[in-house]
């Protein structure tokens, strides 16, 4: 089946991307938390390759390229700045086969390059800046060397660093979606507001903007509404799936209220104490369900996905994966269920377990 393009794809019936590679890598034990630089890559790739492809049974139509945090900064963080090159491409090479390698009619996923937030821009500092317009650059030089679709440019506090992004993207002449991550403040760092940073990214090229990360459905979908009333090009949501709330907005603040009686040795829930302040799958749908009806055409989850939020996004988007062939069917369960065959005094009992 011949591949479309991004653009042709948010015309007609809208694109998913799993994001969410980071934390499920670290659960899959394949991954530290704290440094969170993704040596995977090249040291475990049949485990990415295995993500990638549950990703893509679940229903994704992208397969972004595992570069989060394979920037130059990182590497040199954890000393091996010397494998920053073979990291991105080993990468790039995994998302670029799994996306061609799909059953006999489907139609081949997309592959994106990504950039993300560098924590070292400093609005006051120009040295910084340079240096991670140069980390953006030399990241895009080896995409599109790889052949890549379009790129993404995502989890950015700053509104100038996600420009300087933008601008970096937009030189590969490739499709470019640039997506903002405002933390606790409920503004970018560097005073810009959501909405202003979206419109400003569009008055600037980016052909896809919103938001990723950080916060989950509930705080999100307030700006989502927002954003898209305030541009007219299409627009990205993609939570994470913990429960923040109005008062904690994002999930590095998430108190657990569940009478945890093992905190983490950290002192937080962020990262790797988070697991009672999950979503369920069914509020993953309704957030998706909702975005997509206000036309948000390009959904997805972020760190804390697994493959069933991916599922939910599709499904509420009117798809059927092949992973809906295993969709929960509660009638044959053998307590709740009312199938006729299932024995009666197991279903009378299933009223009092």
């Amino acid at each position: 089946m011949e591949k479309r393009g991004l653009m042709e794809r948010l015309h007609t019936d809208g694109v998913i991307c799993a994001e969410g590679y980071l934390f499920e890598m670290e659960r899959r034990g394949y991954l530290t938390a704290g440094e969170f630089v993704p040596e995977v890559a090249l040291e475990h790739p049949d485990a990415l390759q295995r993500l990638h492809k549950d990703f893509q049974h679940a229903g994704s139509d992208v397969m972004q390229a595992f570069t989060y945090n394979a920037h130059r900064e990182k590497l040199r963080i954890i000393e091996k700045e010397d494998i920053l090159e073979e990291l991105n491409r080993a990468a790039l090479r995994i998302a670029r086969e799994v996306a061609a390698d799909v059953p006999p009619g489907q139609e081949p996923n997309l592959v994106a390059g990504n950039i993300s937030n560098s924590n070292i821009w400093n609005p006051e500092d120009p040295r910084s800046q340079a240096q991670v317009r140069g980390m953006f650059e030399e990241m895009v030089d080896w995409a599109m060397t790889e052949g890549v679709d379009f790129f993404i440019g995502e989890t950015f506090y700053y509104a100038d660093e996600a420009f300087c992004a933008l601008d970096v993207l937009r030189q590969s002449g490739l499709p470019a979606v640039v997506t903002i991550a405002p933390m606790g403040e409920n503004i970018l760092r560097d005073g810009w507001s959501i909405v202003d940073t979206c419109k400003e990214l569009e008055q600037r090229g980016a052909d896809v903007v919103g938001m990723n990360c950080f916060r989950g459905p509930a705080t999100m979908m307030p700006y989502l509404r927002d954003i898209r009333r305030a541009v007219s090009c299409h627009v990205a949501g993609l939570p994470v799936p913990y429960r923040t709330t109005e008062r904690q907005s994002t999930f590095f603040n998430l108190e657990d209220h569940n009478g945890c009686t093992c905190p983490a040795p950290h002192g937080r829930t962020f990262p790797t104490a988070l697991d009672p302040l999950y979503c369920n799958r069914y509020e993953i749908r309704q957030f998706a369900e909702e975005a997509y009806g206000m036309g948000v055409q390009y959904l997805g989850v972020c760190c804390g996905a697994a493959p069933i939020h991916i599922r939910e996004v599709a499904e509420a988007m009117g798809r059927r994966p092949a992973a809906s062939r295993y969709a929960a069917n509660m009638r044959k369960h053998f307590m709740y269920g009312d199938d006729d065959r299932l024995p009666s005094h197991m279903t009378a009992y299933g009223d009092k377990a």
